[in-house]
C-alpha cells in the first residue's frame, strides 16, 4: 500500500484544490492507497509527493513542472508509482 501527501499553500487559499485533488485521487486508487493527506504550508507551493514501501517519490512540484497538474496527468503519475500496469481507461488515451 501507499500513501499520498498533497502540500498545498494556505497563503494562496489552495485548500479547495488540494482537497479535490485528494477526492479524486482516492476515488481513483481506493484499494491501492492507505491515505492521502492534506499538509497546510506557505510561500505558493503545491506538490504531491507518494510513499511506496518507505520511499517518498516526488509527484508534482508547480514550482519545477509548472503550474497545476491536469487531473488526468496527476493520476498517471500516482497510477506509475502505486498500480504500474493498471489501465486508467480514458486518461491513458491520448488525442491525436
Amino acid at each position: 500500500m501507499a500513501s499520498v501527501r498533497i502540500t498545498y499553500c494556505t497563503q494562496c487559499n489552495w485548500l479547495l484544490r488540494a482537497s479535490w485533488y485528494a477526492g479524486e485521487l482516492l476515488q481513483t486508487f481506493a484499494d491501492e492507497l492507505d491515505e492521502v493527506a492534506l499538509a497546510p504550508a506557505t510561500g505558493g507551493v503545491f506538490r504531491i509527493d507518494v510513499t511506496v514501501d518507505g520511499e517518498r517519490h516526488g509527484v508534482w512540484n508547480r514550482k519545477t513542472d509548472g503550474g497545476f497538474p491536469e487531473i488526468t496527468e496527476a493520476k498517471r503519475r500516482v497510477r506509475d508509482l502505486v498500480a504500474p500496469g493498471r489501465s486508467l481507461g480514458h486518461a491513458d488515451r491520448t488525442s491525436g
